[in-house]
């Protein structure tokens, strides 16, 4: 199974776990392209692809289209709040 991480680039508190362990974390420069970025990942046989809270208000395919997809499943991250400590 191919799982994606996709976040925005100036967003430093999502998914450093997996991006500290090598996993595929793709940073968006432009949220603008985070339809077109979900395209390119569903191509590449990505199966689970976790975004952001900030990547996913900016997806308009991501309920349109994947919302009851059987080949891909994508799930919205949580809000990562900061340790303020």
């Amino acid at each position: 199974m191919k799982i994606s991480w996709v976040k925005y680039k100036e967003d430093k508190n999502s998914f450093q776990i997996p991006q500290n362990l090598g996993m595929n974390v793709l940073e968006i420069e432009d949220l603008e392209q985070t339809d077109e970025v979900l395209k390119n990942l569903i191509k590449q046989n990505y199966q689970t692809i976790i975004v952001s809270n900030e990547v996913a208000a900016f997806s308009e395919d991501m309920i349109k289209k994947y919302a009851f997809s059987e080949n891909v499943t994508i799930l919205i991250s949580p809000v990562q709040k900061r340790n303020t400590k």
